[in-house]
């Protein structure tokens, strides 16, 4: 069996997450590999730039509310509403969501986003890739 080249794993430093951490996203190029941090309520989350449908920028894509569908007594629709705080990220190729704290498509949990290492260290925010 042939060896892998596979690299080792580096931190980077992005920045102190006080002034990150006002910023609803940011997208990074890191050694050609583009990753999205998020700032989604009081927490911390990084994903490769790369839909798992299409190939598409997601990190690039719009954030909005998760759609649900309200269920009235008697299973009838109440129409098409919108999640009080779960918040997804919209690839902008082809409408793909993705939660932006789990990562995972809404209906299809088998389908997520790549995650990347991320931590604060005294105040610094840190990737590993």
């Amino acid at each position: 069996m042939a060896a892998q080249n596979i690299k080792p794993l580096r931190d980077v430093n992005i920045g102190k997450y006080d002034e990150l951490s006002t910023r609803e996203r940011i997208v990074l190029d890191i050694d050609g590999k583009e990753v999205g941090v998020y700032f989604e309520a009081g927490e911390i989350r990084a994903w490769l730039n790369v839909c798992p449908h299409g190939g598409g920028p997601v990190c690039q894509g719009q954030i909005m509310p998760r759609t649900v569908q309200d269920v009235r007594p008697g299973g009838k629709s109440g129409g098409l509403g919108h999640h009080p705080t779960e918040r997804n990220i919209v690839c902008p190729w082809h409408g793909y969501e993705f939660g932006i704290l789990s990562g995972e498509h809404p209906i299809k949990g088998d389908v997520k986003l790549i995650p990347v290492a991320v931590r604060v260290v005294d105040g610094d925010v840190v990737l590993s890739v």
